[in-house]
């Protein structure tokens, strides 16, 4: 076969195993197709990912849920304002041995794993939510001079609680944008918590079975890079961004308006790849202008601010970034 052929051959295959895990997902988180979808695309991408939604709404569920059925080795940290830096990447102990002889010996901290709930993250302080800043680029972490390299793959999984901000201290724009999706977890409707009631009120709860193993999934994430993406959509990816850059000459005047500052490369990087996993996560072997507009704003929206003005206006990001992608494919649709 041909290389084209082999990867055709790969897609497919990964498709059927994508919608077996899937299912798996959706024995213990019911319904919520959409966060499933983003959660599956920043482990495919192999991102991290921020799931913004109020207590309740199953959140932690689903983080353990995916480590079991991704077959990765979980950690949970439960973020408050006392949290250190050490309590995240460990630190050092001094050991005495049986001679009589000491030397210091590094007790890992949680955040070597595989696949980490960071829950509540923007309780703790800043000091200590900036421990997380390196894990999460470089996947290394720098203790008493000597990096250690964490899980492969690593991936982190960071809980909000959108109402309450008493207390907490909001994420710098350097670590929102180390983010490859924000993942907007809503109440559920009337039919889907009507099969949650009855699912998880009674004697025996759902399990979910591991699908991946943590090398598959790394083999996923190379098959994805390999998708091919057309130069209409890779041009679309690069318009949108770029509309969203008040700097911009060609930006639309809505945004210059609005926007305060706008997404960078790094943005364009995760479209791009989010595109590719949003296609094969719905069968098909390429991406298309749908998946950009469609994708546009879990990868947009929390690596952007509006200004001053637009939040006494009481304007939305989200109403933006999908007014100025609908009008964008309109305009490509039109050429």
């Amino acid at each position: 076969m041909t290389d084209a052929e082999d990867l055709v051959t790969e897609i497919e295959a990964l498709e059927a195993k994508l919608a077996e895990a899937k299912a798996s997902i959706t024995r213990r988180f019911i319904g919520q197709e959409r966060v499933v979808d983003l959660s599956l695309t920043a482990l495919l991408c192999g991102g991290h990912g921020l799931l913004i939604g109020l207590p309740g709404l199953g959140k932690t569920r689903l983080v353990e849920t995916l480590s079991t059925v991704m077959g990765l080795d979980g950690s949970r940290i439960q973020f408050t304002p006392d949290l250190m830096p050490a309590d995240i990447l460990g630190s050092e102990v001094l050991d005495t041995t049986e001679d009589g002889t000491r030397a210091f010996r590094f007790v890992p901290g949680p955040v070597f794993c595989q696949l980490l709930m960071a829950d509540e993250i923007n309780r703790a302080s800043p000091r200590t939510q900036s421990a997380l800043l390196q894990a999460m680029q470089e996947k290394t972490v720098t203790v008493a001079g000597e990096d250690r390299p964490l899980g492969v793959p690593f991936h982190v999984l960071a809980t909000q609680n959108p109402i309450e901000q008493e207390g907490t201290y909001p994420l710098p724009e350097a670590q929102l944008d180390r983010f490859l999706v924000q993942i907007d977890v809503m109440y559920p409707d009337r039919a889907t918590e009507r099969d949650i009631l009855l699912a998880t009120t009674g004697i025996a709860d759902e399990k979910s079975v591991q699908v991946f193993s943590d090398g598959e999934l790394l083999a996923a994430q190379k098959v994805l890079r390999r998708m091919p993406v057309g130069e209409s959509v890779v041009e679309m990816i690069l318009d949108l961004v770029r509309a969203f850059r008040p700097g911009e000459a060609d930006a639309p005047e809505k945004v210059r308006e609005t926007v305060a500052w706008g997404p960078g490369p790094r943005a364009a990087q995760a479209l791009m790849l989010a595109v590719r996993a949003r296609a094969l996560l719905q069968g098909r072997l390429a991406p298309s202008a749908e998946d950009v507009i469609d994708m546009a704003r879990p990868v947009l929206t929390h690596r952007m601010a509006l200004n001053f003005a637009a939040r006494a206006r009481g304007d939305s990001l989200s109403d933006l970034i999908d007014e100025t992608a609908a009008n964008l494919s309109r305009r490509e649709a039109a050429a």
